[in-house]
């Protein structure tokens, strides 16, 4: 794939829940206490990384959310680089970054990159880092079962790795990215899926 690198274990510890209520007379079908609720009716409850935050700008931070055409017309990742890095004489005063990518947990069925803790977990890693990172989303389950998010994650891979050559569609990685220096890294579920993707027998 042209990605050089090594899968690691991360998890944020402020990690909280986000309690939502929802109003239904069905029957429970599943119940993973603290996470999510199915019911017969096929409705769903999550408990947890349902809210959003924009990206943004801050002293030691920028970050953007982005669609990875044309590998896919649905799915987002928020990319984020330490600031500034957009002026011309920026760039020749600061060498390529390495690059980290970031896959969030949620036991496969909660969560995404957009969430308060998973925003300010990557964003706090760039700052220290000085890294490049793109925080990948993936579609969850129950509503898209596995393999739904095996196949998001390697479309992300996919993405990021078509700008090895310096002429992919985002300019934060053609620009500030190391091709040379990839990590990839997730909590929990996200462990799982930055790995599962890569191993033989899954047709890539």
């Amino acid at each position: 794939m042209g990605l050089s690198g090594f899968a690691i274990y991360l998890s944020p510890s402020s990690l909280s829940p986000l309690w939502t209520t929802t109003q239904t007379t069905s029957e429970v079908a599943h119940d993973f206490p603290g996470l999510i609720r199915v019911f017969t009716d096929g409705g769903i409850q999550r408990f947890t990384g349902t809210d959003f935050v924009p990206p943004s700008t801050t002293p030691h931070v920028t970050s953007k959310d982005i669609t990875l055409h044309p590998h896919s017309t649905t799915l987002s990742e928020r990319l984020f680089l330490p600031t500034p890095q957009t002026a011309a004489a920026t760039r020749r005063n600061n060498p390529p970054r390495a690059l980290l990518i970031y896959f969030h947990g949620g036991a496969l069925c909660a969560s995404s990159p957009f969430t308060a803790n998973y925003h300010n977990y990557v964003a706090a890693i760039v700052a220290e880092a000085k890294v490049v990172a793109v925080s990948v989303d993936y579609r969850l389950a129950p509503e898209l079962p596995i393999p739904a998010a095996y196949e998001d994650s390697w479309a992300a891979l996919q993405w990021v790795a078509s700008h090895r050559n310096k002429d992919g569609q985002e300019p934060w990685l053609n620009e500030h990215a190391d091709f040379g220096r990839v990590f990839l890294a997730g909590d929990s579920a996200g462990a799982n899926t930055n790995y599962a993707p890569r191993r033989p027998g899954l047709g890539h």
